[in-house]
């Protein structure tokens, strides 16, 4: 019986309750435990149960406090006895508190080598959805061992630390799938950056410079430069729908996709065509996914920029001596994926020297501020249309500091890729 006063139990209940708090381990918190409960409440043995995943009558006994040996039900499973039937399925499966004052077991009953010698038993069912999954059972070996008026709050405490222990055990599988998704994340990551240009093109006559940033660990935005005969370069940015993983993965497709095309890319129209048939065909068709792109193909001889379309923000061109930025002039296209009996057309246009070519993905225009203000064409264009500034990489630098300045810190909620090409 209890013979501590109200004032040492308290005590012991704040002392065991702090050292709670500060446990991240399971199996450590169940030890725990049980030195705290031992000094509270006199029991002279202990077994813990569970039926999770098992059907009447079988049931696995965790712990014992007879064993020599510490075993880990989560980490050492195989190592559980597995039991049928007797007494102890019968309080496990009876999903109740049982208080047993004068214990009696059959010679054959499973229980026996962990309940000879006892006389008095209380079992506490450890509720999961409803369901005693698990159980405590604490005996003496003295009938009448436990008093039935502090039987109520036993039952009560017991009950908060197996949802606490259940809830330490859900914390670390989650902790544990996340580290796992995030590693993939991480490598899904690097392998979507290996597919970006490893380093600026020297193009004749036209400064480069590039912005890249995925709202997530990887991304759907995508750019490239493909090199073609005479001195000419193609530039391509294109923008998967949605975010993260499922995106960058349609990037991938796009990028092969794009690099499979037989034969020089000398038509912008032609390559669209191509990664527009056969995503549609193979692909998008099966999920909802779309691709927009831009593609360009500069010639540094002649300055001459054909371009085509499918669905993409218009690039904003400044001409060198105009008072603003414009849209480059564009026809209205579908985005890659979307029927692929699509066929894309071109237009071309003549750059001189200082004019400046911004391609973007709508991540940069549609950047958020903390009031919910998108950061828009007009902030934009002021950064590109800055007479003094005429380096693409300062220009670039200008936009980026400008949209995070704009985003004050809030989470990027769309990927932003940014291409700044100045004509020379």
């Amino acid at each position: 019986m209890q013979t501590k006063s109200w004032q040492e139990r308290l005590g012991a209940v704040h002392e065991m309750m702090h050292e709670m708090s500060r446990q991240t381990d399971p199996q450590e918190m169940v030890r725990a435990y049980g030195r705290r409960v031992r000094e509270l409440i006199a029991r002279d043995r202990n077994i813990s149960l569970s039926r999770r995943g098992l059907e009447y009558p079988q049931y696995r006994v965790t712990r014992f406090s007879e064993w020599a040996e510490d075993i880990n039900p989560w980490r050492e499973k195989h190592r559980l006895p597995l039991l049928s039937g007797g007494l102890l399925a019968d309080l496990i499966y009876g999903n109740r508190p049982q208080l047993l004052e004068r214990l009696e077991l059959a010679d054959e009953d499973p229980a026996r080598p962990y309940l000879e010698g006892q006389q008095s038993l209380i079992a506490i069912p450890m509720f999961d959805d409803g369901q005693a999954l698990n159980m405590v059972i604490s005996s003496r070996n003295v009938p009448g061992g436990f008093d039935p008026e502090q039987f109520p709050e036993i039952f009560w405490m017991a009950s908060l630390f197996g949802r606490a222990t259940h809830n330490l055990v859900l914390k670390s599988e989650v902790q544990q799938a996340f580290q796992a998704v995030d590693h993939e994340l991480k490598v899904v990551s690097n392998i979507q950056r290996s597919l970006l240009p490893k380093q600026m093109p020297d193009i004749p006559h036209m400064q480069l410079a590039t912005h890249y940033e995925t709202s997530q660990r990887a991304g759907g935005d995508y750019y490239d430069f493909f090199p073609l005969a005479d001195g000419r370069w193609g530039i391509l940015i294109a923008d998967v729908s949605g975010h993260g993983t499922p995106a960058a993965v349609v990037m991938a497709v796009t990028h092969s996709i794009a690099h499979l095309f037989p034969g020089e890319v000398g038509q912008p129209c032609e390559l669209l065509d191509f990664v527009n048939q056969h995503l549609s065909a193979r692909y998008t068709g099966s999920f909802d996914a779309f691709v927009t792109a831009f593609y360009a193909v500069f010639d540094p001889v002649t300055r001459h920029l054909t371009y085509a379309n499918a669905g993409h923000n218009p690039p904003r061109i400044w001409r060198c001596g105009s008072a603003q930025a414009v849209d480059l002039p564009l026809e209205s296209n579908l985005p890659l994926g979307c029927f692929e009996e699509v066929r894309y057309s071109q237009q071309a246009i003549r750059l001189q020297a200082g004019d400046r070519l911004i391609l973007y993905t709508d991540g940069i225009t549609e950047a958020m501020s903390a009031t919910g203000e998108q950061f828009g064409l007009q902030r934009l264009d002021k950064q590109i249309s800055a007479c003094h500034v005429t380096d693409a990489r300062a220009i670039r630098d200008r936009v980026v500091a400008q949209v995070r300045k704009h985003a004050d810190g809030a989470p990027i909620s769309d990927d932003r890729t940014l291409i700044v090409a100045v004509v020379n």
